[in-house]
This record gives structure tokens, sequence and C-alpha cells, in this order.
């Protein structure tokens, strides 16, 4: 709806068509589309809930449409942002003007968790360290898009967009026949092409392979469904060899080179013999490979510092830094507990604002001041006042509600969006993004382990 709450004219043909269903049709279509996702395994899983982990992807038939004059907008904010990000990671690996420079403070660098000291003056690749982001959006009272959050390290999410369209396409045909969408099927090509950029070795086939931490990870469905699309394999930690500075991967015709490696394995558990000892998931020897220039991984080691919630208060003066340029995309008001005058203004105001740790992700380690209660604001003002560092204080913003269908009627509820961005030759975004929809009424946390879902979000031509 508009502000006047009317329709927006460019949902009246989806509107008509999904609601001149019979409540019937609509019943058997959802029915189906369930049970679609079942048999192609469209699950995630959720850590340490009784009623068991693995759980069908949660799935809304209402589709979030975006204007294409709108979402070129967003486009042209989301491909500045990654090529400041870019940047600001080649910078703080090399020179470190920007620390030099006073615009950001070093300690924020040096106190980031994941930040690698290991890795100051390695070249990667191209020079670029975020080959696969998911930034995420969200649309303020005004109407603008504002960026939350910025996933530069393992985003994981597009296999549900593929799957909600390839879904959508099936189960309810006659809402595409009026409405002019921009494809998402490009993508796993466009990912693969990305990955053969940045191959080190010059060869017509670079080998490519998907290294996962295995299927009792929360995104194997996707790590798998990924790897079937390229058409490369999909490997563990312990398929692959390091010998002589060179990675292998064990096949039954012997050992094959592999050039680029896309890993969804956090830092920590990429190689034991550099990070946490006690890894079984990652490869011996890896990051000597990757220090070599043998090897390629998407993302690069240390790209979580450009995640920390606190580098993100930073990422306005990024753009105006490298690029010279303001920012298309607004972000939203952070305060920073680490400065004294913001540290007491947050304790000051605790019940009004948002806090976040600044390196957790999935809705945890948050507090939603105004509903928490008291016990869990004074849990806050604790781990604030002792580790001011790790954490950061946002106002309240009551982002946008998209209709829902619950219980075979429409309520609204609220919708994020993460659109992905692959960087390689060039910057390419996914003409759309994961609508991920708070299920729960009143809820504004979107995430599908606490209770969220998503939509298909279509992108119109212009």
């Amino acid at each position: 709806m508009d502000s006047d709450g009317r329709m927006r004219p460019y949902y009246g043909p989806v509107a008509e068509r999904l609601f001149g269903m019979g409540p019937s049709e609509l019943e058997q279509k959802l029915k189906n589309l369930e049970l679609l996702f079942l048999k192609q395994g469209v699950t995630f899983t959720v850590y340490g809930d009784e009623r068991g982990t693995e759980r069908v992807f949660p799935f809304d038939p209402v589709p979030r449409l975006i204007p294409g004059a709108e979402w070129d907008l967003v486009e042209a904010g989301l491909i500045q942002r990654i090529t400041a990000l870019n940047l600001f990671l080649y910078d703080i690996y090399h020179e470190q003007k920007i620390l030099k420079d006073g615009v950001i403070p070093p300690e924020v660098i040096q106190g980031a968790a994941h930040f690698r000291p290991e890795f100051v003056g390695v070249n990667v690749p191209r020079d670029i360290y975020i080959h696969i982001c998911g930034t995420d959006l969200i649309r303020d009272r005004d109407g603008r898009y504002l960026v939350l959050e910025d996933n530069g390290r393992c985003p994981s999410g597009v296999s549900y967009v593929l799957e909600n369209r390839a879904a959508m396409k099936r189960v309810f045909p006659q809402l595409f026949g009026s409405t002019g969408v921009r494809p998402v099927d490009t993508y796993p090509a466009d990912l693969l092409a990305m990955l053969r950029h940045i191959a080190p070795r010059q060869t017509a086939r670079p080998n490519c392979v998907l290294l996962t931490p295995g299927v009792h990870n929360s995104a194997y469905f996707e790590h798998s469904f990924l790897a079937r699309q390229m058409g490369i394999e999909i490997v563990e930690g312990r398929d692959l060899v390091v010998q002589d500075g060179f990675v292998y991967m064990r096949t039954t015709r012997g050992l094959q080179q592999v050039d680029v490696i896309y890993r969804r394995i956090d830092d920590d558990f990429i190689d034991p013999q550099v990070f946490r000892k006690d890894s079984m998931l990652g490869v011996p020897g890896l990051v000597d490979a990757v220090r070599r220039g043998n090897v390629a991984l998407a993302n690069a080691i240390g790209t979580g510092v450009a995640d920390d919630k606190v580098t993100y208060a930073y990422v306005p003066e990024m753009i105006r830094y490298y690029l010279d340029q303001d920012p298309i995309l607004h972000q939203v008001p952070t305060y920073l507990a680490w400065r004294e005058d913001d540290r007491k203004y947050i304790l000051e105001h605790l019940p009004e604002l948002v806090v976040k740790a600044a390196n957790e992700s999935g809705g945890y380690g948050m507090l939603i001041g105004p509903r928490a209660g008291k016990a869990e604001i004074e849990e806050f003002r604790k781990r604030i006042e002792e580790n001011p560092r790790n954490y950061i204080a946002q106002p309240v913003v009551y982002f946008s509600q998209h209709p829902t269908l619950v219980d075979g009627a429409l309520e609204g509820r609220h919708v994020d969006l993460r659109p992905f961005i692959l960087c390689g030759e060039s910057i390419k975004v996914l003409a759309g993004g994961l609508t991920r929809v708070a299920l729960q009424r009143g809820s504004l946390v979107v995430n599908s382990s606490q209770g969220g879902g998503s939509k298909d979000t279509w992108v119109l031509v212009n």
C-alpha cells in the first residue's frame, strides 16, 4: 500500500490473479508448494530444537514486487558499496592508509574478531576479497532502503531465491502471465564464471570445488544445490590435501589439482595449522597454498573484518574516502559502545534501543529494548560495560511490512531483503534477492532459525 492506503498499481495484476482463486484451490496450491519443497529437500537446520533439526523452509506465496527503476537505484548502491569494501580490505591488509589518515581509528580494526594480521601483506587474486556478498536491506517508514549489514564471509540464502522462483513458476504459473519479471536463473553460471575468473592458474577450465563443513551444517542444502547447479565437485576438508604448496582433490583417478575453492567454512576452521588447532573441517596447509598464490579462496580469508558491526558504522566514510562519492544507500544510525559518549547514551537509553554484538548473526546476541524485560536489559548493560568494543546500538527501525498469507487470510508481516552480489570480472547483482519475512505477528526478527520464512522477490521489467 502507498502512504494513502491504496494498493500500488503494479501489484494489481498479481492481486487479481492470486485472489481470484477460491479457498480450496489456494489451499491445494499451498500443499503442492510444501510437497515440492519437501521432495526437493529445500530445508534448513535449527540447532538445539527438541522438535528436530531439519525443517522445510517456510515459504509465503504472495510475491514481493520491486519496480525496475526502484531496483536500479538499489543495484547502483550495492555496486558502490562492495567496490568500497573491497578497496578497504585491500588497504587494511596492505598499506592501511585509511587508518593512517585518521578516517577509521586503528583500534576499530585491531579489535575486530575477524581481522587476520597473519594476512597483512598477502596478495589475493585480482585484489578481490569479497567475491560473494549478501547485503541485508530494510525499508523505513519514508520508503528508503537502509543497509542493515553486509555479509562478506559465507553469505547464505541464494539457493532459496532460486528454488522459490522455480516453485512459484510451477505452482502459480498464471501469476507470471501479466507481469514482466527479471530472471534469477543465471546466478549459478555467473557464480561459476566469477570463480574461474580468480583462478591463479591460466587454463581453459580451472578446477573449482565447493568446500562444505558437511551434511550436518545448517546450509548444507545450499552447498549441494549450488555445486550441482554449477557442475563442480562438493568436497569436505578430508577430500583435499596440500602437497608442495598446491591443493589437490582426492579422486578415484588419483590426485587432481584444485585452482579455486568456494569455501563455506569460516576462517577459524579452515586450516588447523594456522587457526583453530582442533578443527576437523579444514585442510592442513591450505593457508600456505593461499599465501603462495597457488589457490584462490572465495571469499578471501580475513573478509570478516568488513562484517564487523563496528566497522559497518564507517562504511559511508569508506565510500567517500576511496571513491570520492556520497553513499547511494543510507544505513541505520549507529552508536558505538567503545566511544565514551556513545556508551553513556546507550546505557541511559537501553529500553529504547536495539543492541547488537559486533560479530553475531542470525538474530542472536541482540537486545530489542522496547520488548525486553528488566532482567535482559540489565544483562546487556553488564555485557556492554565489560566489553564495550563488542557492542553497538541503533534506534528501533519499524521497517516495512508485506501482505502475507496467515491461516487463509492476509496479514502484514515485517520483511527485509538480502540481495546477492558477485564481484569478478565485473560486478553483478542478482535481480531481487531473498525477501525474508517474520512470520510471527509483530516480530522484527526474520531469520529462519527464529521463526522466519521467505518470499519470491520480483524485480519488474522497466
